[in-house]
């Protein structure tokens, strides 16, 4: 027995080191990587100025994979990510989904609100229109008007630049001014990315681009204010209920930009 405790005194030093990394390999462990797929406005709002202090206050660590809200939901599905970002209202999203997957399981979607931001009309530099009502945005939208002169601006065409289908700015115009019916102008020019819509307004004189209000800040393009704002919602997406690892992502996602709001 002596002979065993003289073992046991000898062997605990050597074996200190081993036990404190067996420790630290299990928190690392307790820390993963979660993949956020979609929405650039999400993106741009909330992960690119924030992320940082989401990691550091839920415990993992974070991939961004922007595109669009309806890719996000596509990838979600697919097991390319643990998340999808929306900016949109869901529905909308998943309409934009339903023609060419229509046996995805939609039932299984849970959302989670993080913030809301504003969208906004984008015009370029040179054109002199800043200000209509909503019955004319309805109108340009529906394809009711279909140059710059009828709303007194320079005789252009009025050519709206917006993000195919899936895009979530583009679901909350239809959401909330159009009564949930289709952007459907005149001209319509339609780009992959949001960041495509300022690029192209900045480069047309007749363009309206539908895009981010965080994107209409540079020197190149102006906005067209309507008399009422249009609000997008920020959501996460889960496929099923999140385990308590994500949950811990979603809550530091909305206390971060709680706190942002509140400010």
């Amino acid at each position: 027995m002596r002979r065993f405790c003289s073992i046991l005194l000898v062997a605990a030093p050597l074996l200190l080191p081993c036990v404190e990394g067996f420790a630290q390999g299990a928190a690392n462990d307790a820390s993963r990587t979660f993949v956020l797929l979609g929405s650039t406005t999400f993106t741009h709002r909330v992960m690119e100025p924030y992320q940082a202090a989401i990691e550091a206050m839920c415990g993992h660590k974070l991939t961004v994979q922007p595109s669009k809200s309806s890719w996000g939901l596509l990838g979600l599905f697919k097991g390319s990510g643990d998340f999808a970002m929306i900016s949109g209202p869901l529905q909308n999203e998943i309409e934009a989904l339903k023609g060419d997957n229509p046996d995805l399981q939609y039932g299984r979607l849970v959302t989670f609100n993080i913030a809301d931001t504003r969208m906004a009309f984008a015009v370029n530099r040179n054109n002199p229109v800043r200000a209509i009502s909503d019955h004319a945005m309805r109108g340009i939208l529906r394809g009711e008007i279909a140059s710059w002169r009828e709303l007194g601006g320079p005789d252009l065409p009025i050519m709206v630049v917006m993000v195919r289908e899936g895009g979530g700015v583009g679901a909350s115009i239809e959401s909330q001014l159009l009564g949930g019916k289709s952007i459907t102008p005149a001209k319509p020019m339609l780009v992959q990315l949001s960041d495509e819509v300022i690029k192209m307004t900045a480069m047309l004189p007749g363009a309206l681009g539908l895009s981010q209000m965080s994107l209409v800040t540079g020197p190149d393009v102006g906005e067209l204010k309507t008399d009422h704002p249009i609000e997008q919602r920020l959501d996460l997406v889960t496929l099923g209920e999140p385990t308590s690892e994500m949950r811990k992502v979603i809550d530091a996602a909305r206390n971060i930009m709680s706190t942002v709001a509140a400010k």
